[in-house]
């Protein structure tokens, strides 16, 4: 796999001097349908969440508020994505390990996924990430 897949999607961004509005709608900027909506907040800030991967689930990770970083590892590499605008989200693809960190306070990480939730679907092992990768070649 590798980074190949992984992007930066900008997303509608209607301005308006009321405020202005973006918005993911299924069929248009993302590569799957949207099957499940969750955020992750109140983290204090400076930390992280702990890391993992999927088998099958891909995601787009939005900043609605505040800011954070995503680190991501494909097995070779690790590149990291500081994430502070509402109106890009980042592509995550299947098997990319990923993980969440370096929250300011009060930030908002809001993660579109290409699955319900499916807790077999979890990689939250990196040694068996690493060994999941190799079972696929």
């Amino acid at each position: 796999m590798g980074f190949e897949k992984v992007k930066h999607i900008e997303l509608p961004k209607i301005c308006d001097p009321r405020g202005n509005l973006s918005f993911v709608e299924n069929g248009k900027a993302l590569p799957f349908d949207i099957r499940r909506t969750y955020w992750v907040y109140d983290v204090p800030g400076g930390k992280k969440r702990f890391g993992h991967a999927f088998h099958q689930q891909q995601e787009l990770i939005i900043s609605l508020s505040g800011s954070f970083d995503v680190v991501l590892n494909d097995g070779n590499e690790e590149r990291r994505y500081h994430m502070a605008r509402s109106y890009y989200g980042l592509y995550v693809p299947q098997m990319m390990w990923r993980e969440l960190d370096n929250f300011s306070t009060n930030s908002v990480a809001l993660i579109l996924a290409s699955t319900p939730y499916d807790a077999d679907d979890y990689i939250e092992d990196f040694d068996q990430y690493i060994k999941a990768l190799k079972d696929e070649k």
